[in-house]
């Protein structure tokens, strides 16, 4: 653990009036007191500096840990990521720590109709091996399937890759971070030959004019929004494509609130008019891209006017935003899961890189290109083999040379290295066909997070044998045969890398619970039971590091030059970095190179397809769906603790007021999938055409009830940014389920409870009028 005391009482520091900020002298000499003598004298007290275990930020904080060992609050730290900042999750994070909910003993039942009992955990291994042999035995290695999460430490992603293809010896791995980043990893790929963002956050700051698509930085990045601020306070143009008028939309000089699924055709519109006004930069294209002429080719035929008829906005606005970015002397584009959600999310994000490499916007300080990772390690967690297509290093398992070297690493025959499986969602439907049989999940709650939460329910009903590793008893857990309980990100050490590839070491400041143990652990104890301990000799996340560093060298994904004390003294590295001595590349193409073998960035021409969901008499409005400020993903981490519960305690309908509605109206919201009653939140900060439904809850309350599982071809990413809906009026809203509870713990947190039944939405700050309450 590494921990300090607290820093001596700024009175006893020696002030240089040279380096003062303004105002300080004057503060002192009148005798004020700073405020840091109003801090807490806890004896033995100690800080443990690390990382937010939430969002792609990965903003700084200090975990407070008393005289006992114990994680008992938090305070912001000045990493140059955050600047002192926390959100409300990041605030309340280390509630889970000691929270009542944790599990804190394996549970085991032979089917799911039996209740769960809690086991040892030799008996729980020993279960768990003796059904996965049972299972491999019966029908093959491949019908048992491993999904691991975007969560979880980098070393940890690294061993689920490791353990799925070398311990179970199957083809089918996967990861949640299928539900994220995937339709920008292809895109970054094809485009450039490296997966991640080409500028770091800093460069916001640096920026002419800020193109944000599809993200509500807000309220899924709320700390981020700093630098959109400081950009603006230097000048800089905020272009917000979104179909909500969201908190930053609202500051933005051009809000495009175009209809959803609507987004290759916006950029193509927008590339036309650059081209059209001459706003191309030809150096820039002739000497470091190639494609061009196709690209150029496809825009020409969707001029303003088409594109303003397809999404829904007036064509003077697409001119509008081409010439704010085209006559930009340095822009940057950022976007998120609002244009990659999508059947065609790469398409829609190979549209945006066209625009900032026709107008010469990479690889500079202040332009270029980004991508906002939802998860804590969503561009770490996709880096190092737990995704089906991908071996460490970000090698791809289809090419021979690459499966050579990893066969090399890790000891093993190339024949005995399975090829490439299928993604998340594939998987579930071949649960439901048979071919996989049982499985282990690591870190991911399906039973909330997937489409068509029917059709995932009954692939994972029809399992022969299922094991969940969590701290919390996820819904997904719940309905498992075993149930591993594991350590929270406090209680081990480990790397994540955030939205800008930069690394970042977490910090252990607690000790787990009694019979808790580390994911590390479980897997190595596994790999024995199984015959391939040899091949798992790790004792805990710096082993497993030290051969992710060997596993990654001489690739693009490289983190050789990485190291624990490095991170710890510098509080971060962008990879690559190749060398011990190599500072790390936060800014990518500076050298004017991609990382393609020829050196040029790929432009792609993009054609624009409608959504795969059709609208209909019956179905003629937009369902899309999307997070809020106070809750994370499935809900696991965050439905749990009182503050953010009371905050937003259950999920709504954002409906424009032209509905008829009035807030806190009970609205059934149906699709072709299914429907749910939930409180109107009535607000002009929508399209007319739209309905927004936030996805934490599970079902009867589940956003994901009613999404569609089509899936982008390339990236196979589901489109939950889409589909045909409408709304009817209803008597009574759904309820909202309590979180799970482990044998002999408290289902309903007391303190939620009055939220939990207040039957209107929560006040928004994305809405205008939500406050009225009768």
């Amino acid at each position: 653990m590494t921990a300090a005391p607290y820093p001596p009482a700024p009175g006893d520091i020696p002030l240089d009036p040279a380096v003062a900020p303004p105002g300080t002298t004057a503060f002192r000499d009148a005798g004020g007191v700073s405020a840091g003598n109003w801090r807490i004298g806890r004896a033995g007290e100690t800080l443990v500096p690390t990382h937010c275990c939430f969002c792609g930020v990965q903003c700084g904080m200090y975990l407070r840990v008393d005289r006992t060992g114990r994680v008992f609050g938090v305070e912001p730290r000045n990493h140059d990521i955050n600047r002192m900042r926390l959100c409300p999750k990041g605030i309340n994070a280390y509630q889970q720590v000691n929270h009542p909910d944790r599990l804190t003993a394996p549970l085991v039942r032979a089917s799911r109709d039996e209740p769960f009992r809690e086991v040892s955990w030799d008996e729980a291994l020993s279960v768990t091996a003796a059904g996965i042999r049972r299972v491999q035995s019966r029908y093959g290695a491949d019908a048992f399937g491993m999904l691991g999460g975007a969560s979880l430490f980098t070393e940890k992603t690294y061993l689920v890759g490791k353990f799925a293809r070398v311990a179970l010896k199957t083809r089918h791995v996967d990861y949640n971070g299928r539900l994220c980043m995937v339709s920008a990893a292809g895109a970054n790929k094809l485009a450039f030959g490296i997966d991640r963002a080409g500028n770091p956050f800093s460069d916001i700051l640096r920026t002419d004019c800020l193109l944000i698509a599809g993200s509500n930085i807000g309220e899924c990045f709320p700390v981020l929004t700093q630098y959109v601020w400081g950009a603006r306070d230097r000048g800089a143009r905020l272009i917000v494509v979104d179909p909500r008028e969201t908190a930053v939309a609202r500051t933005a000089d051009i809000h495009v609130a175009l209809r959803p699924g609507t987004d290759a055709a916006f950029f193509n519109a927008v590339l036309h008019v650059v081209v059209a006004e001459g706003l191309t930069d030809e150096d820039f294209l002739a000497g470091r891209t190639s494609g061009w002429d196709e690209v150029r080719k496809t825009v020409a035929a969707h001029p303003p006017e088409r594109a303003a008829e397809i999404c829904g906005v007036p064509a003077a606005q697409i001119v509008e935003v081409a010439r704010a970015f085209g006559t930009a002397d340095r822009a940057m584009a950022w976007h998120a899961r609002g244009i990659e959600h999508h059947t065609q999310g790469v398409d829609n994000c190979l549209a945006v890189i066209n625009l900032c490499a026709a107008t010469g916007n990479i690889g500079r300080p202040g332009a270029g290109y980004g991508t906002l990772t939802g998860q804590g390690n969503g561009q770490g967690g996709r880096e190092h083999g737990q995704k089906s297509d991908l071996l460490p290093g970000g090698r791809s398992i289809n090419d021979p040379e690459h499966r050579r070297q990893i066969c090399e690493i890790w000891g093993i025959d190339e024949a005995e290295l399975p090829p490439a499986g299928t993604s998340m969602m594939e998987m579930v439907h071949q649960m439901r066909r048979g071919e996989i049989r049982g499985l282990l999940g690591v870190c991911n709650n399906p039973f909330v997070s997937l489409p068509d939460l029917r059709t995932v329910t009954a692939g994972y009903d029809t399992l022969d044998f299922h094991v969940q590793c969590d701290f919390f008893l996820s819904e997904t857990a719940a309905n498992a045969h075993v149930v591993l309980p594991v350590t929270t990100w406090a209680e081990d050490e480990g790397v994540m890398a955030n939205a800008e590839a930069r690394v970042v070491k977490h910090n252990k400041a607690q000790e787990p619970p009694p019979g808790v143990r580390t994911d590390t652990w479980v897997l190595c104890r596994l790999a024995e039971l199984l015959g391939a301990g040899d091949k798992f000799p790790y004792a805990g996340s710096r082993d497993v590091f030290e051969e992710l560093r060997i596993a990654s060298a001489g690739t693009v994904n490289d983190y050789y030059g990485i190291t624990y004390e490095r991170l710890e003294e510098t509080g971060g590295i962008a990879w690559p970095c190749p060398a011990t001595d190599h500072p790390g590349t936060p800014r990518l193409f500076e050298d004017g190179r991609s990382y393609h073998p020829d050196g040029l960035i790929h432009l792609q021409p993009v054609e624009w397809r409608p959504p795969a969901d059709p609208y209909s008499d019956d179905y003629p409005l937009s369902l899309t769906t999307g997070r809020t400020v106070a809750h994370f993903l499935s809900g696991n981490q965050t439905r749990r603790l009182g503050a953010l519960v009371e905050q937003t305690p259950r999920p709504w309908a954002e409906i424009h007021p032209a509905h008829g509605f009035r807030n806190g109206d009970p609205v059934r919201v149906v699709t072709r999938r299914g429907s749910t009653v939930l409180p109107a939140l009535v607000t002009e900060a929508i399209r007319p055409d739209t309905v927004f439904v936030p996805y934490h809850w599970p079902i009867p309350t589940a956003a994901n009830t009613l999404t569609i599982d089509a899936l982008d071809p390339r990236s196979k990413i589901p489109e939950y940014k889409v589909c045909a809906c409408r709304i009817e009026r209803a008597e009574h809203l759904e309820p909202v389920p309590a979180p799970p509870a482990a044998p002999g713990h408290d289902p309903r947190p007391r303190e939620a409870g009055a939220a939990r039944t207040d039957p209107l939405p929560p006040t928004a700050p994305q809405g205008r009028g939500t406050a009225e309450r009768s």
